[in-house]
């Protein structure tokens, strides 16, 4: 265990070395528990420091493992990203798993946040921050036989077939905010970045591929402000829905099986199976005018 500036422990050669963002809570928590039962070294990384201790020694007793630390990043923060893979470069000399998992969408929220470099953090946390987190752990990456990405979009996006990435404004400034309008768009982002960097590292022993999560329960108290009527969908919501360790055993899967050792670009489902996104999302012109725009955010 560490604070925000220390070292981590460090690492042995025969452990597969895993980081997944927004490792403290749900999805996140189950896939962190999956692999660290998996005897991989697991490093959660999330911006709050008494949850995610809490979360490491709950991790570390469900899966009888105490190969599992915690690295303090908020993903809205490029300066909180920057220092804290210096902390991980510092610790470690390579990467094998990166999991881009941890996400902001607080129904609740009626205007928007903007982050210390003053981006709306829906935007920042979900699609800006993982791309720059991935930039600079890549030549950790590049060292391994078979590293891997993973990056998390939505099944929700299904509802919104026609969604376009809103490239003249993705932060909706000076227009009517939706927090949701502004979570789909990221996630969409996501399943377009997977397919850019996947082609971007052809070359190279490194795999790419986005998961799309269906419903799955959570934690209603981790949204103290939801109203009661959100609260009530939420609970009719959650009989239909699949449970965060269920969920968590595509990313395991993604992350540690040899049958996913060479698949990269692809697009799954909660039952491991390869699903299709948006015809938008394909066109290697939207991809490129995204990327461009995604770099003018990051500082």
């Amino acid at each position: 265990m560490f604070g925000a500036r220390k070292i981590l422990q460090g690492e042995t050669m025969s452990e597969k070395i895993c980081l997944i963002t927004g490792g403290n809570s749900g999805i996140g928590k189950a896939a962190a528990i999956q692999l660290a039962k998996n005897h991989c070294k697991v490093i959660i990384a999330c911006r709050n420091f008494e949850r995610g201790k809490i979360a490491v020694e709950e991790i570390k007793s469900q899966s009888n493992s105490s190969n599992v630390e915690l690295l303090c990043i908020d993903m809205s923060s490029q300066n909180s990203i920057r220092d804290g893979v210096e902390i991980f470069i510092k610790s470690f000399n390579r990467l094998d798993v990166l999991i881009h998992n941890a996400a902001d969408f607080d129904l609740s929220r009626k205007s928007p946040v903007y982050s210390t470099e003053n981006i709306e953090t829906v935007w920042a946390t979900n699609h800006i921050g993982p791309v720059l987190m991935t930039d600079l752990l890549l030549p950790l990456m590049k060292k391994n036989e078979n590293g891997r990405i993973i990056t998390v979009a939505s099944q929700g996006l299904m509802l919104h077939p026609l969604l376009k990435i809103n490239l003249q404004n993705p932060e909706f400034r000076g227009q009517k905010y939706s927090v949701e309008k502004a979570y789909y768009q990221s996630k969409l982002a996501q399943v377009m970045y997977t397919y850019w960097l996947s082609d971007k590292l052809t070359q190279d022993q490194i795999t790419v591929n986005c998961i799309r999560v269906t419903n799955v329960k959570i934690d209603i108290s981790r949204y103290p402000n939801l109203s009661q009527f959100l609260k009530y969908l939420y609970s009719i919501k959650s009989k239909f829905s699949i449970t965060p360790d269920e969920m968590a055993k595509v990313y395991s899967a993604l992350a540690l099986d040899d049958n996913y050792k060479l698949v990269t670009g692809k697009y799954f489902d909660e039952k491991l199976k390869m699903v299709k996104s948006s015809a938008y999302s394909y066109d290697k012109k939207n991809i490129g005018q995204l990327m461009k725009k995604t770099y003018e955010f990051i500082k």
